[in-house]
């Protein structure tokens, strides 16, 4: 893509001061001195587009390179943005893969670049970030030749399920077939076989919309999932999580089951059907549900152990209510833990 103007960047840090018992409160932003960078910035490849975000150019300047777009929204200090750049785009081959077929471009979704959207309005990328529900740092959208997003990656993929994303990028319109039908046909990793059912969790007879007015944790996982057996084997077994998961209902539910299910919204039908109603694409996928049987939040990507706790507590404080922004909250419960003496590490 070819540069046509020359501009300046400025970097904002963002800090996030807040007491234990306000974790919604918005950050501090304050301007840095010219020349330096955020705390935790992470240089992209310098073979990432070089682009004035006016998505609709980038998509058709793409195309006649028989390439497609990629929208790489990301946060500095951002420690699963970081893993990709330096994991998977360390790895010559996903590397090349991504060269070949792909134009990224990097969008800052706290930044105030001017941004052209899908629609050729002007915003900024902060408001554009928003605006597509980006919740999640990394979230890349796969665009097509025309502009419609035929994938969407919330959060961190291991390389071998990024690479099964490029090809699917490449290749398919995100409709027939689905990313979820087209990674469960690789099987790339090895896997336990089994669902980890744990006595605390409802049954799968139970009717889901009849419960005692707590969250809803569902989560939708398969026998052949590696990621599964870990967030079962570790990560919900620590203390912090049990503690997390008293909080709300929880059910485990395999999301290819032909069995029926009666649903929070007083539904009946397989949980398969369910499962691609709400286009899930990954397992584990952990879908939040309100008292009155609406989904609130969810997570679909590789997430340690405080992320996974976060996206728990967010939902059963109310937290997402009055802070959208779960990025936010998370830095906003790192620093009140920390404030309390309680070191986190965001990788473990």
């Amino acid at each position: 893509m070819q540069i046509k103007r020359s501009t300046r960047c400025f970097a904002i840090l963002v800090l996030v001061m807040v007491p234990v018992a306000v974790l919604q409160a918005e950050p501090v932003e304050q301007t840095l001195t010219e020349g330096l960078v955020n705390p935790g910035y992470v240089d992209k490849p310098a073979w990432f587009a070089n682009s004035f975000l006016d998505i609709r150019e980038d998509v058709n300047e793409a195309a006649s390179a028989g390439k497609r777009i990629i929208l790489y929204f990301y946060q500095d200090g951002c420690p699963y943005c970081r893993k990709l750049l330096e994991t998977n785009f360390a790895l010559q081959e996903t590397e090349n893969k991504t060269r070949e077929h792909y134009e990224v471009i990097a969008i800052n979704m706290w930044g105030d670049r001017e941004v052209t959207g899908f629609d050729a309005g002007m915003t900024t990328e902060k408001e554009f970030a928003k605006s597509l529900r980006v919740m999640f740092t990394p979230t890349l959208l796969f665009l097509d030749e025309q502009g419609n997003v035929t994938l969407r990656v919330n959060g961190y993929y291991p390389p071998h399920k990024f690479n099964a994303a490029l090809d699917y990028g490449a290749k398919y319109n995100g409709v027939s077939p689905t990313f979820r039908e087209y990674y469960s046909a690789l099987s790339p990793l090895p896997a336990s076989g089994v669902l980890h059912h744990d006595a605390t969790y409802l049954s799968t007879a139970a009717a889901l919309d009849q419960r005692d007015g707590r969250p809803l944790l569902v989560l939708f996982e398969q026998k052949d999932c590696a990621p599964c057996d870990e967030l079962h084997l570790d990560i919900l077994k620590r203390p912090e999580s049990r503690e997390q998961l008293q909080r709300v209902d929880v059910v485990l539910l395999d999301m290819w089951s032909q069995s029926p299910l009666r649903r929070p919204d007083g539904k009946t039908s397989t949980i398969a059907q369910w499962a691609r109603e709400l286009n899930v694409q990954y397992a584990p996928s952990l879908v939040f549900f309100d008292a009155q049987g609406i989904e609130v939040f969810r997570t679909e990507a590789y997430l340690k152990a405080f992320h996974t706790q976060s996206a728990i507590d967010y939902v059963a404080s109310g937290a997402y209510r009055n802070q959208p922004s779960f990025q936010r909250f998370i830095a906003a419960r790192a620093d009140a833990l920390e404030a309390r003496g309680v070191h986190v590490d965001l990788m473990k």
